[in-house]
């Protein structure tokens, strides 16, 4: 399937999905021994002698964490290069009072949300998607 580039129908056709795990943001020293399979972190992020994690909260067992938080994944097959579309749906987002830590994926963006507001997030996008439709 060929990525999405349009904006009007990435909105449209995001279909987002709230994923039931509780996740939580860690930090590990750059060269830190990990478990892998245990730790079973969705994303990572190399920064200066440190690694961002993001991680399943059960799974942190003991690391230092922040951010308690839910992901929700746009469906789309959305093009890295698409303009505009996690501008659209962090706005929408940011209107109704709701951060968000979007991560892209090869095929599909997710978005990090609190977990107190998981369910309401997931409802100002499928109003977004709803009111782009043609």
């Amino acid at each position: 399937m060929i990525p999405e580039r349009n904006l009007d129908t990435l909105i449209a056709r995001m279909a987002p999905v709230l994923d039931p795990t509780p996740y939580i943001f860690v930090a590990v020293a750059d060269d830190a021994a990990i478990d892998w399979a245990a730790l079973a972190p969705v994303a990572m992020v190399r920064e200066a002698g440190t690694l961002s994690l993001i991680v399943p909260r059960e799974a942190a067992n003991g690391l230092m964490g922040t951010f308690p938080c839910r992901r929700i994944t746009l469906t789309v097959n959305s093009a890295l290069d698409a303009v505009g579309f996690i501008a659209a749906v962090a706005a929408a987002l940011a209107e109704a009072g709701i951060s968000t830590n979007p991560v892209a994926g090869f095929h599909h963006d997710h978005l990090f949300v609190p977990e107190a507001e998981a369910a309401r997030a997931l409802d100002v996008l499928q109003r977004l998607a709803a009111s782009s439709q043609p």
